[in-house]
């Protein structure tokens, strides 16, 4: 059979969602500290993961995570991770906040590659709009009594199909006052679960009272803009500028990042990355949440309940600015405008002895 197969009929591309779905496996290494080593990645047809109930994924917290996409061609019959690279250079920084050794950069893009041709028939058909989530998860896996560092970690990588997280329908903001994201020399430029979790109980209570998403200020002075819970800020001023806000305990935005390039490179717009105040919401006329599963999302109003002050950017159709970057953004994810800044890296084809389950071109397989 030709690779990439076609996409699998057992799933109603139109209706796809955003929720977990059954694949055919995952891609699985461990880490010694006696061997200094990370196994070769392992297909694990099965998405549980065996681990013991003591180990300091669990108990203290040592984990992190990424989040990248991978997309059908809309021009020729291949799939392609996009910025992979970014991601991997993301995973080793959040690494090094909990402790812990980072698959080299040659490991994390070979898992991944693996993972998603592995899963090709479940890439969404180009037409859709929809992608292949990639979910890697490095975690402290061997069982550990004491705050000391665990005998042996994991790295793996998950993929499922997904249609748009958030959508492109605006939605209404508002400023969390009463919860600090992160500590300002602590791990909010880390991608680990510790900084989501708590945000939870905070964004469905907003989500009660209205409003789609939450923003949160810098930590020690609350009059600088942060991030939002799930992604990165844009600002938008009336000439086109672009407003990024600099801070050291915010997640580098893969997607910010790109739609700034596309931005200054391909539209010619100014682009600011600087520390933004609170008072400058007033000078915008969009603001734009960025991130992995969501893409772009326009943001129709911010709210802060405090000063009884509401700041509307728009009514119930996406600002210019958000339908110029989105459409440039997903052009390249696609392929259906060419790969300008090289960020698209096709998946080659991995096989399986599905009788013999040995090991074929560097992939072991596991039940």
């Amino acid at each position: 059979m030709v690779f990439p197969p076609p996409p699998t009929d057992s799933i109603d591309w139109n209706n796809i969602g955003f929720r977990v779905r059954e694949v055919n496996g995952h891609i699985q290494s461990t880490y010694s500290i006696h061997t200094k080593q990370w196994t070769a990645p392992t297909f694990i047809r099965s998405p549980i993961l065996p681990i013991h109930g003591m180990a300091p994924g669990l108990n203290y917290g040592q984990q992190c995570y990424e989040g990248l996409k991978a997309f059908r061609s809309a021009s020729s019959n291949s799939i392609h991770l996009f910025r992979p690279l970014s991601n991997a250079v993301r995973l080793e920084h959040s690494a090094s906040f909990v402790s812990m050794p980072a698959p080299s950069t040659e490991l994390f893009l070979k898992a991944v590659e693996m993972a998603v041709s592995l899963n090709a028939e479940f890439v969404p058909p180009a037409e859709s709009g929809a992608s292949m989530y990639i979910r890697p998860l490095l975690f402290g896996s061997s069982a550990q009594l004491g705050l000391s560092p665990p005998e042996e970690y994991t790295f793996a990588v998950f993929v499922l199909p997904v249609g748009v997280y958030h959508g492109i329908k605006p939605v209404d903001c508002v400023i969390l006052e009463s919860f600090d994201r992160a500590a300002p020399k602590g791990t909010g430029s880390a991608k680990v679960g510790g900084n989501y979790a708590p945000v939870l109980r905070h964004s469905d209570a907003a989500r009660e009272e209205g409003f789609g998403i939450t923003l949160h200020m810098d930590s020690q002075t609350r009059t600088y803009i942060d991030e939002f819970s799930t992604s990165g800020f844009i600002g938008v001023l009336p000439d086109k500028t672009l407003v990024i806000p600099e801070s050291d305990s915010i997640i580098k935005s893969v997607t910010s990042d790109s739609v700034q390039r596309i931005a200054k490179d391909l539209f010619g717009w100014d682009v600011q990355t600087r520390k933004v105040k609170e008072a400058e919401l007033e000078d915008l006329v969009e603001v734009i949440a960025a991130g992995t599963a969501a893409a772009l999302v326009p943001v129709k109003s911010i709210t802060k309940k405090s000063a009884a002050w509401t700041k509307v950017y728009g009514g119930e159709e996406p600002g210019e600015a958000f339908v110029a970057l989105l459409d440039g953004l997903k052009g390249i994810q696609s392929g259906r405008d060419g790969d300008p800044f090289g960020w698209r890296v096709p998946v080659r084809e991995f096989k399986l002895d599905e009788a013999t389950g040995q090991e074929v071109e560097g992939i072991d397989q596991m039940p």
